[in-house]
């Protein structure tokens, strides 16, 4: 079995920072790309970030400039870091890896989701 435990989330005031963590657990061969995924009430699922298992990165054009993401191949991490906070950057927050549990198994997951609000 595989796990994605994502931490960080929190109350912050407009301007502010957090920086979350997902962490990947259990049977992992190695772990494709990452990404981290939000969610605001009444809203869809959009993308924040994305980030290759060698590094490459994309952004969301409303997140660009503010967030890096980042990972820790050997302790199987990934990070968010989110500066200048914005009330619309309020929602929940998700982690999505693609883990490989063999050579030829691959399989996405999802966290749990930790809340970040913003407060202005």
């Amino acid at each position: 079995q595989v796990q994605l435990v994502e931490s960080g989330g929190g109350l912050v005031q407009a301007g502010g920072s957090l920086r979350l963590s997902c962490a990947a657990s259990g049977s992992i061969f190695s772990i494709n790309g990452m990404a981290w995924y939000r969610q605001a009430p009444g809203k869809q699922r959009e993308l924040v970030a994305a980030i290759s298992s060698g590094g490459s990165t994309n952004y969301a054009d409303s997140v660009k400039g503010r967030f890096t993401i980042s990972r820790d191949n050997a302790k199987n991490t990934m990070y968010l870091q989110m500066n200048s906070l914005k009330p619309e950057d309020t929602a929940v927050y998700y982690c999505n890896g693609k883990v490989r549990r063999s050579v030829a198994i691959e399989f996405g997951y999802w966290g749990q989701g930790t809340q970040v609000t913003v407060s202005s």
